[in-house]
């Protein structure tokens, strides 16, 4: 069961473009996010959405307490979601001042508006700017397996396993799982491989299931 609980709105235009979204009739206004959250950026892209505004900032800095832990996951699931549809995320990050590198662990999502936090935090938002295209860590099932392509660390990296676990363990993570409540080894493995986000209590799963592909998808 999800752990997800915020945020229950967002803003949303039905284009990318800020200039066409100032014309009559492309602001969508604040839509509610009623839930369950795997089937929000679905619900927002059947009503055109095609850019979306977060509220608040993704707060990762610390150690997140469970509340706050639920609403950083369930913010960033949705940018994964609406990354993987190809929409414009508007959204703010904050990080520990010592963060350093760790931003790439979420280069693949659509880039943040700012970063706060960390010194040269403009620079590394800069470069997660120059460095952003769709399908650069997503996953895929077929019959009796799971694969990850990741290139955010610059070189494709695979991941592939037909254990039926390493399946149910992505389920669980999807929105957001109490560490404890998966596998160890499960987990272990996904980590090694930085596919899960630690938020407090939490263990968030990071590829995304592609919607749109930009070229074929043996391509990729």
């Amino acid at each position: 069961m999800s752990t997800a609980v915020g945020p229950s709105a967002v803003l949303a235009w039905r284009d990318y473009d800020p200039e066409a979204c100032e014309l009559p009739g492309m602001f969508l206004g604040e839509l509610a996010l009623p839930g369950p959250p795997e089937g929000e950026s679905e619900r927002l892209w059947q009503l055109g959405a095609r850019r979306v505004r977060l509220p608040g900032t993704v707060d990762l800095s610390g150690t997140p307490d469970a509340a706050r832990a639920a609403i950083a996951v369930d913010a960033l699931g949705l940018v994964r979601d609406l990354t993987a549809r190809a929409v414009l995320v508007e959204w703010d990050l904050r990080l520990d001042p010592g963060a350093g590198e760790r931003w790439r662990v979420l280069s693949h999502l659509q880039p943040p508006r700012r970063i706060e936090g960390p010194a040269g935090a403009g620079e590394a938002l800069r470069e997660w700017r120059r460095g952003h295209y769709l399908c650069k860590c997503l996953w895929r099932k077929g019959p009796g397996f799971v694969q990850i392509r990741d290139r955010r660390w610059g070189e494709l990296r695979r991941f592939t396993a037909d254990e039926p676990e390493y399946a149910r363990a992505i389920e669980a993570l999807a929105y957001g799982a109490p560490a404890g409540e998966v596998p160890r080894a499960v987990l272990d493995d996904f980590r090694g491989e930085d596919l899960v986000l630690d938020v407090g209590p939490l263990a968030w799963w990071l590829p995304y299931r592609i919607s749109r592909w930009l070229q074929e998808s043996m391509t990729i």
